[in-house]
């Protein structure tokens, strides 16, 4: 069996993931967030696993990534996409790119339209959509570069062209869900269910939502891969 870990954060209502492959306790971390890092690591060493690579679906407004601090204490990697305009980290993704941990493979599928840089992770039966798809929503367009026709591209020709089963674990949700699938994105999502590229164009425009709490700290600390300030390496 494959390990698999969700993490909440509550401050920011994002969804972090641990996938891992038990046999050779290789792992990796999705969207992590800097708060818990003593937490995360905490799991990796009961769990005795060794983290290879610290994933971010895009550069997040909202939180801080802990792959600063996860870097530093683990000696792991990370990854993010090469349309991100982040240069401090180990890889920068494109297209068709892979991420290999263990006898385990993740598939890079580029999702812009949320920001320039977004990436979904294909892994197995499941999909880590960060902003771009989430359960009954999608992320914002109205800043960091974000596109509301091009988020409706990616959704609808690299996500909604997989099976209705595929899982759909996003970076965030408001309402305490924790896991969708394709066919039920499809079927029930409100942004999208029936509405063609213009209606979708509209629907984006008229949000109206205020701006991130946190993005004047975020983003710059997540430019620099993390690195706002001292790490605190016991937080959790």
């Amino acid at each position: 069996m494959i390990l698999f870990h969700q993490f909440f954060d509550p401050t920011s209502y994002t969804l972090s993931y641990l996938l891992a492959d038990p046999l050779t306790g290789d792992a990796v971390i999705i969207d992590s967030v800097k708060e818990h890092v003593g937490a995360y690591v905490t799991f990796l060493q009961e769990q005795e696993l060794q983290l290879g690579w610290v994933l971010e679906t895009h550069i997040h407004a909202d939180h801080i990534t802990g792959a600063a601090g996860l870097r530093e204490l683990t000696g792991a990697r990370s990854a993010v996409g090469a349309s991100g305009g982040v240069g401090c980290a180990d890889r920068l993704l494109s297209d068709g790119d892979t991420i290999v941990f263990g006898n385990e493979l993740i598939r890079v599928i580029p999702t812009p339209g949320h920001t320039p840089g977004c990436l979904t992770y294909h892994w197995r039966d499941r999909l880590f959509t960060g902003d771009s798809l989430m359960i009954g929503g999608c992320g914002r367009t109205d800043f960091q570069g974000g596109d509301a026709g091009t988020l409706y591209d990616s959704i609808t020709e690299r996500l909604f062209v997989m099976t209705d089963e595929t899982l759909v674990y996003p970076g965030h949700d408001y309402r305490g869900a924790r896991v969708s699938c394709i066919g039920q994105e499809k079927a029930s999502n409100p942004r999208l269910k029936g509405r063609s590229r213009a209606d979708f164009i509209e629907v984006m425009a008229a949000l109206d939502l205020p701006r991130p709490r946190m993005i004047d700290e975020a983003l710059p600390a997540n430019l620099r891969c993390g690195r706002d300030g001292e790490l605190d390496i016991h937080a959790t």
